[in-house]
């Protein structure tokens, strides 16, 4: 890795309509991902997008680091139109063709936080990340917050809402050793929200050594 240049690879994981595309798009800076409210599955396909590179984003070894991200945007669980099958391969296929080499350095797990996490069908994305990923899950798997906004609306802090979580995410945070990240829909802080939120999936990385997972 260049001392003066990072890219770090990230892929989006969540249910239909959890907020994964809205979320790349918020990581890339850009509109790269098609998003709008639909009865059905809006995305059918993977799809990677690249954000312009981040002048000094960071300090690193004594030299300012120039930041790029990658983001796979990827259908959600239940689908619309796909079996469980069908967006499995299409995960498998896209994992290998964009990170085979070069590795994911973090799965996302997106969940919408005004949607309560409970019950068999909540757990599916998780479990498709274990079985993507493998044994090493655990250490390049954070779980992203979107529309945390409501959150604020009803009057609660970050920490009382997950004090009021259910097990079952409570299991899962303490599977990925508290890796999580809010987001927060507010067109006056886009930017703000953009860097804060990247901020904190380097530190994630960071975590790790800047390893990356490998699909080859």
């Amino acid at each position: 890795m260049d001392t003066n240049k990072m890219v770090i690879n990230l892929a989006l994981f969540g249910r239909t309509q959890s907020g994964k595309s809205s979320a790349g798009n918020i990581l890339l800076g850009s509109t790269e991902f098609h998003s709008s409210f639909s009865p059905c599955a809006v995305t059918k396909n993977c799809s990677l997008g690249r954000s312009c590179y981040l002048h000094s984003f960071m300090r690193r070894a004594g030299q300012e680091v120039t930041l790029q991200v990658q983001v796979l945007d990827t259908p959600g669980y239940p689908h619309s139109k796909l079996s469980m099958e069908q967006v499995k391969q299409e995960l498998k296929k896209a994992l290998n063709h964009h990170f085979g080499r070069e590795g994911l350095h973090l799965a996302l797990l997106v969940q919408r936080a005004d949607v309560p996490f409970c019950g068999q069908e909540a757990s599916y994305p998780a479990q498709l990340i274990q079985e993507l990923l493998g044994h090493a899950w655990k250490n390049y798997t954070a779980v992203l917050f979107t529309h945390a906004e409501k959150i604020e609306e009803a009057g609660f802090s970050e920490n009382e809402y997950l004090h009021e979580a259910s097990d079952t995410l409570l299991a899962l945070l303490n599977s990925v050793q508290q890796r999580y990240v809010f987001q927060y829909k507010k067109a006056n802080s886009f930017n703000e929200q953009r860097m804060k939120i990247l901020e904190r999936i380097v530190e994630f990385i960071k975590e790790n050594n800047y390893q990356a997972l490998t699909f080859e």
